[in-house]
């Protein structure tokens, strides 16, 4: 048996919560009775299992209060634990409304030989692993979940050990469906039990960093089986001189600091034309003055706590880096101890591409500020990373944001705005870089990510074909 996993409240510190994580032989029987029970799911058809879906949401709907109060202790915060709710109830409608149409294969069709016919058949994956990040615990391990249950798989998620406390409400709402239960299921544990997963899975979906996400993709490639892989960013946002800075400040301010910086498309490196830098700057860190923190009331102030333990020394190392190469800050630049640990809103300037805070991943509420000189040099700027998971732009006009925008080396541009695929689902993309692998997660292809397409050519000649042996 694996030991219990104690997990830290990040609003207080103490280590109140305690979970076992499954051995080694019953993680194996629970994919064994996932797997037994798929082929019924995939019998149902998909307007059935919409049905199901739609089930289990009302199933959701019903634990609201325990949910969203569950997500908040997790993670410290809890506006956005509210809309992480609300953000998975519109989900499963989309899933339900689109996948439909989405899986009719289409009709037989005559091919250029003119006696044989092919008509494509879908054949789902029989269990779908998901791998999910503490920093958004609801949204991230049921967003590949939720089409992969469309598609007619069974799921298995191991939600990150950090942010665990939801996972029993979520699990009594997929009990109290009776289609639902025997192929959809939640496993708790640390990285043990993620590679101790991915040995009993057809298909593994990972969010989370970098580093971990080449050990997954290593370790799928030698099982052969499929590897979506959502990783780390540095994003990056150019703000050109035509761009109204109020607006740009106010939507990159946003953009950097939503859920404490912990998001891997925040905003982590700001470029600014010259002309306006000095004003854009200004106007930033007015605005940064202005957010508060949740110290004393999880309902007030706009920054929560660092959530996950690990990350605070990260962003205290990322500070003290920039600080010792001559960045100044404009507003914050202070961790603050109060049981948890909280990041003032940071504007930092004096910033350049020989600081940590503007080359790795810091995933805290802080914003390099960098001015440029040419359009050029911003490119090459947004470029020099290893990362390429999105961007934006900001210009007088779209168009004029849009043809900065085909130069930078990302998966999803917002043109002024920022991370608008945080919440904006429609559209196709893939990452650059080291930013992940795999199909998009994104778009209605994301549901052809859990079936293969099968290719069934038929004979309709009465007699022998000329090529056969006689």
């Amino acid at each position: 048996m694996l030991p219990n996993i104690s997990v830290r409240n990040p609003r207080t510190g103490a280590r109140d919560y305690t979970f076992a994580p499954p051995s080694p032989a019953d993680l194996a029987q629970r994919c064994a009775d996932l797997r037994a029970h798929q082929p019924a799911w995939l019998a149902l058809g998909v307007q059935a299992r919409a049905a199901a879906m739609q089930q289990w949401k009302s199933e959701l709907g019903q634990r609201r209060e325990a949910l969203v109060q569950a997500i908040a202790a997790d993670t410290g915060r809890w506006s956005e634990s509210e809309l992480e709710f609300t953000s998975i109830m519109s989900t499963i409608d989309r899933w339900c409304r689109t996948a439909p149409a989405l899986l009719e294969t289409p009709d037989e069709k005559p091919v250029s030989i003119p006696f044989v016919t092919l008509k494509n058949e879908i054949v789902p994956y029989d269990l779908v692993g998901v791998i999910s990040p503490w920093n958004f615990p609801l949204i991230l391990s049921l967003i590949d979940a939720i089409p992969a249950l469309m598609a007619g798989c069974a799921v298995i998620v191991k939600p990150s050990e950090v942010t665990p406390r939801f996972v029993a409400v979520v699990q009594q709402a997929i009990e109290a469906v009776p289609a639902l239960r025997g192929v959809f299921c939640f496993v708790q544990g640390a990285g043990e039990t993620g590679a101790a997963l991915i040995e009993q899975v057809d298909v593994l979906c990972f969010t989370g960093s970098v580093g971990t996400g080449r050990n997954v993709g290593e370790q799928c490639a030698k099982r052969f089986i499929p590897a979506f892989l959502e990783l780390g960013g540095k994003d990056p946002v150019i703000v050109l001189d035509s761009a109204d800075i109020d607006r740009a400040a106010s939507s990159i301010l946003w953009g950097s600091m939503v859920n404490n910086g912990h998001s891997c498309m925040s905003i982590e490196r700001v470029y600014v034309a010259r002309p306006i830098f000095e004003p854009f700057v200004q106007c930033l860190s007015d605005k940064a003055k202005k957010l508060t923190l949740n110290l004393d009331d999880i309902k007030q102030g706009q920054i929560g706590p660092i959530i996950a333990e690990p990350q605070i020394g990260i962003i205290r190392a990322h500070l003290q880096d920039a600080f010792a190469k001559g960045a100044v800050a404009t507003a914050g630049g202070s961790l603050i101890e109060r049981g948890g640990t909280w990041c003032e809103p940071t504007v930092l300037v004096n910033c350049n591409h020989q600081m940590q805070i503007v080359t790795d991943e810091t995933f805290g509420p802080i914003a390099p500020v960098m001015p440029f000189d040419s359009v050029d040099e911003a490119i090459q700027l947004a470029n020099d990373t290893r990362y390429g998971l999105s961007a934006a732009v900001f210009a007088g006009d779209v168009e004029a944001a849009r043809a900065v925008g085909k130069r930078i080396r990302a998966g999803a541009i917002s043109l002024n705005d920022t991370c608008l695929t945080a919440t904006l689902h429609e559209g196709e993309k893939q990452s650059f870089g080291f930013s992940g692998l795999g199909g998009s997660r994104m778009g209605p292809v994301a549901i052809k990510r859990f079936f293969r397409v099968q290719a069934m050519y038929a004979n309709r000649l009465a007699g022998n074909v000329l090529w056969w042996f006689k």
